[in-house]
This record gives structure tokens, C-alpha cells and sequence, in this order.
């Protein structure tokens, strides 16, 4: 078996969405001063590699605690978008991979943008999915879509419409994502399990792939 890690380290120095706070990690209690180790978590609940559930947006939809351990996890594939010009991701640049994605529960979307992580470019001009594109991969057996991005809209996009759609049919979405590159054409079990938090609108996940070293 071979783990692939999909995600950023959480630190106090992170990139986070602009307006949000960046966590705060204190060592509240120490081995030299109290016998033991204990850190003292402060964030907010879509903070680096996060997932976010329909309630995210949608008043009255479901929350992460609401959904089965099981939407959290399944046959994944990755979708290579880095050779998309411009910012818009088409139908176009996906159907050649429909075969794939009709055998798969998560679609994640590789467009290298996390080679930016920590830099001011991560929040800039990256490719977004029209609102036709991610229509299109509703119409498939999908659990939830992945991106190697900030989000799955535009930073200034107020409508959020791609969140929207993909929560509209009660899928999840997984955020800054990283390590995809590694994945190409290859059959994975991709694992984006949440903390248990009641009426959970998102949390920070350790995302990663299990393949079958034997394939």
C-alpha cells in the first residue's frame, strides 16, 4: 500500500483566505513546565486543506456531521487543467477524461497552482470551473470535487455559483489540496475525513490518496 499526503502543513506563518485570521497555536502547556505536551488550537473551521459542506452556503443544507463517514472517502481521480489558457475551465477540458470520471466518487482538479502556496499568485487569476463545466460533473455519480486552489470561485465572485451547484446535490468540496502531480492516471482511494464537529460548516482535513502498491 502507498499513501500519497494531499495536504498543507497548518502554521501560524500559512497563506489563509484574505479576511480570515491566520490560526493561532500556543504551546499552553509544556514537558519542561507541566510533565506534558498540549497545544492550544485557535481557527477557523476552513483553514488550509479543508472540505466544505453544503451548509457552508446553503441555508438549511446539510452540515459535515449530517453526512455518512462514507462521503468522505472513495475512488478518486485527478484531472490534469494545468494547460487550460486562461482562467475559465471548460467541458472541453474534461470530457476527455469522461471514462475516468464516470468510475470515479471524487474528481480532483490539478491546475499546479499549489507551487504558489504562500505566495501572493496563489490568490490570483487562477482557473475557476464555468458554471456549465461543473453542471457537467454533477451529471456524474460524484461524492465531491477537489481543487489545488484557494476555491472553487473566483475571489471575487460574491455568487459563488460553482460552491453552489456542487452543494445543490449535496456534494462536498476539499480545498487547497496539494501533491496531485503524483497522481496522474493512476487508481486511488482519495480520504478527506473531517474532524467530528457538530453542525460542522467545513474543517481542515488531512487529505491523502491509498493506492494498491501492487497496481
Amino acid at each position: 500500500m502507498e499513501i500519497i499526503d494531499l495536504s498543507h502543513f497548518i502554521a501560524e506563518s500559512m497563506p489563509v483566505y484574505p479576511g480570515t485570521e491566520p490560526p493561532r497555536i500556543v504551546d499552553a502547556c509544556t514537558v519542561a513546565k507541566n510533565g506534558f505536551a498540549e497545544k492550544l488550537l485557535s481557527l477557523y473551521s476552513h483553514t488550509g486543506t479543508h472540505i466544505d459542506a453544503p451548509g457552508h452556503i446553503l441555508a438549511g443544507a446539510a452540515t459535515l456531521d449530517k453526512l455518512a463517514v462514507g462521503c468522505f472517502l472513495g475512488p478518486g481521480c485527478v484531472l490534469n487543467i494545468s494547460g487550460v489558457k486562461g482562467t475559465d475551465i471548460e467541458i472541453s477540458d474534461l470530457e476527455k477524461e469522461e471514462e475516468r470520471i464516470a468510475k470515479a466518487e471524487f474528481v480532483l482538479l490539478h491546475s499546479g497552482w499549489a507551487k504558489h502556496w504562500g505566495g501572493a499568485r496563489y490568490f490570483a487569476a487562477y482557473p475557476v470551473l464555468t458554471a456549465t463545466a461543473a453542471h457537467w460533473l454533477v451529471g456524474f455519480n460524484l461524492k465531491g470535487v477537489g481543487v489545488d486552489l484557494i476555491s472553487v470561485d473566483r475571489m471575487d465572485s460574491t455568487a459563488l455559483t460553482v460552491h453552489k451547484v456542487f452543494f445543490a446535490k449535496n456534494m462536498v468540496i476539499i480545498e487547497n489540496l496539494a501533491n496531485l502531480d503524483g497522481l496522474f492516471g493512476r487508481e486511488f482511494i482519495f480520504s478527506c475525513l473531517p474532524l467530528k464537529i457538530q453542525e460542522a460548516d467545513g474543517s481542515p482535513v488531512r487529505a491523502v490518496a491509498i493506492l494498491d502498491s501492487m497496481k
